[in-house]
């Protein structure tokens, strides 16, 4: 996969299930059909919640998934969505 072009970045590290989703939702729903979402979490549950929900809603493409750990020590976990057109 090339470069991805994120066109908005949400910082959601810090809050738990189910707030990453739940903001993940309504940022996704601001930006235009085709672009990308990237999310930045530390809740490690979030790798299978933004799977699961790739997977149950047509209008969201997870396109990949990182971890890192940030300047404070934490494990931030990235994830990529697109909005597509259900």
């Amino acid at each position: 996969m090339g470069e991805i072009v994120v066109a908005r970045e949400l910082d959601v590290r810090g809050l738990q299930c189910p707030m990453p989703l739940v903001n993940a939702h309504r940022a996704i729903k601001q930006i235009a059909v085709g672009e990308v979402l990237k999310v930045l979490a530390t809740d490690r549950g979030s790798l299978l919640d933004f799977k699961g929900w790739a997977e149950t809603d047509d209008s969201v493409e997870l396109l990949q998934q990182e971890e890192y750990t940030d300047e404070q020590g934490r494990r931030v976990y990235v994830h990529y969505l697109r909005r597509v057109e259900p």
